[in-house]
């Protein structure tokens, strides 16, 4: 048997300011700003301090922070009190808590309809002017 190493999660720590694109085939938690598109494997979380100008594409996705651009969710999409979001969203399944800010679109179907970046749209998948 191979030791395989894990995926892990990766870290954009509180000050930190990072464009481009960041990818993972596990979980990525956000805390300081990201400019660009983001894509995990499994989970992504937005802290409360986390800022991101892009896209997002993830199996679950929960938000803190604030957010401009497309989010798809393939499984489940979470709004904690404190977040702002301004794009559209598709996910299969949405919780938004009370206090949260949601100004965009929202389309929900099961996990095995649900597009990855990829497959969007070149005009789904830039964050709007919002």
């Amino acid at each position: 048997m191979k030791n395989e190493p894990s995926a892990g999660i990766n870290l954009i720590g509180l000050g930190t300011v990072l464009e481009g694109k960041l990818r993972s085939p596990g979980d990525i938690q956000i805390d300081g700003k990201v400019i660009g598109e983001i894509s995990a494997a499994q989970n992504l979380s937005i802290g409360a301090s986390g800022e991101v100008e892009g896209n997002l594409n993830a199996r679950n996705i929960t938000i803190g922070g604030k957010i401009k651009g497309t989010i798809i969710a393939q499984e489940k999409l979470m709004f904690q009190n404190k977040a702002v979001v301004r794009g559209d969203i598709r996910a299969a399944k949405l919780v938004i808590d009370e206090g949260a800010l949601f100004d965009g679109n929202c389309a929900m179907g099961e996990a095995k309809q649900m597009p990855s970046v990829v497959e969007l749209k070149p005009e789904l998948r830039k964050a709007e002017g919002r």
